[in-house]
């Protein structure tokens, strides 16, 4: 079976997440993917687990840099040197994407900016994220997506219970979501280039993905002109789209937006069948008006249990439930296991570890996501022979 993307050649210049999240989705879909580093490598090559909160984990690499750029060819290279920048420029030039995080006013500095490529082979698509999109003042400001993405759109203050402080945003999430854009848009521009011959320009921004993640509310707020109120657990506008503590300090989350069908299946569960016709909480508008009554209610009934008592009691009702599972219960979930969400990844020296899969499927074509990421450059002078340097234009590129 033809994978989708085969003969497909990215040339990705890019550090941390979100850029080479896309080339590792662009490498599970058959491309080949050559990634730029700087000599000594990048940080999150050196993300150890040891480093991160696991002390007793002696896995030598970052593991989510694994994740993040499986599959892929390494090409260290040290740019400030005109032998490396033009030794680029001509794996560029046999590369159908060009895939970037870096600056906009550092990729002009080397002449590897958009406009520049294109114009020098206008079949190329050049795709790029940064912080706060192509245009205005801040177009080369450096950004993480924890500001970004998540202080700067107002995702972060919502994020939070009334009487809380804001949010931290764990590592990578508005980057994961970038990364999943610029794969819609090269996967677009490429299939109108077939056609036509021409590639173009996707540009995704780590500020604009904040705010179509959160669209709900954003769109709201644009209409409205003013942001939603947080959620307030005490006093929901609907008890069965909350969350609620057990007897043991665990959990749950209730999920029942629509309420009607849902209330007399947890009422049952909850053993309490008279709230049901309860005239106060019998109607949806009924338990919108008493809101808070029936929070309290339902507070003291899920306080009463564990959160393993409840489990076989709630899964019976049938309702729209789950518990709140911590990270180290959440990757051995029997469905998760059986829908093969993380994949098993053969590292030559390393030996065997898991890793987390990608987010979709193909029916015709497996994507099983289980090459490691590569040694620091150690596909550099075959990379760069393909692209017809010579020995000696080789060892110039590469010399320290």
């Amino acid at each position: 079976m033809v994978a989708p993307l085969e003969g497909i050649r990215v040339v990705e210049i890019a550090s941390f997440v979100a850029a080479p999240a896309a080339g590792a989705l662009l490498a599970d879909l058959g491309a080949e993917v050559i990634k730029v580093e700087v000599p000594h490598g990048e940080i999150y090559r050196y993300s150890r687990p040891k480093f991160l909160g696991a002390p007793q984990c002696e896995f030598p690499e970052g593991p989510a840099f694994h994740m993040d750029n499986r599959g892929k060819r390494s090409l260290a290279l040290d740019m400030t040197r005109p032998a490396a920048s033009a030794a680029l420029q001509r794996v560029i030039d046999n590369a159908d994407v060009v895939l970037t995080n870096m600056l906009p006013a550092r990729l002009k500095k080397y002449g590897f900016d958009a406009e520049t490529q294109r114009r020098r082979k206008p079949a190329l698509i050049f795709a790029s994220v940064n912080g706060y999109g192509p245009e205005g003042e801040e177009a080369s400001s450096p950004a993480f997506d924890y500001v970004a993405y998540w202080a700067r759109t107002g995702f972060m203050d919502l994020m939070h219970d009334p009487e809380g402080p804001p949010a931290f945003q764990r590592p990578g999430i508005g980057d994961h979501a970038a990364g999943l854009a610029l794969v819609s848009g090269i996967l677009a521009a490429l299939r109108v280039r077939d056609r036509t011959g021409v590639g173009q320009v996707v540009q995704v921004s780590l500020m604009g993905i904040g705010f179509y993640i959160q669209g709900n509310d954003a769109a709201l707020a644009l209409v409205a002109k003013h942001g939603p109120p947080r959620h307030d657990r005490r006093r929901p506008m609907n008890p069965l789209w909350n969350h609620y503590e057990t007897a043991d300090g665990r959990w749950l989350f209730l999920a029942m937006i629509d309420s009607e069908r849902y209330w007399p299946r947890l009422c049952a569960a909850l053993e309490r069948t008279e709230l049901a016709s309860d005239q106060r909480f019998a109607e949806p508008l009924g338990r919108l008006g008493y809101a808070t009554e029936l929070a309290e209610i339902l507070r003291d009934l899920f306080a009463a249990r564990s959160l393993a008592e409840w489990e076989p009691r709630l899964n019976a009702a049938d309702i729209i439930w789950a518990p709140v599972r911590t990270l180290a219960e959440a990757i051995d979930d029997p469905q998760a296991r059986a829908n093969d969400m993380f994949v098993k990844v053969e590292h030559p020296e390393l030996g065997e570890f898991e890793s987390v899969a990608p987010p979709l499927r193909l029916s015709a074509h497996p994507m099983p996501a289980n090459r490691p990421a590569p040694a620091l450059g150690a596909d550099a002078a075959a990379v760069l022979r393909e692209a017809g340097l010579t020995d000696d234009e080789i060892a110039a590129a590469l010399a320290s």
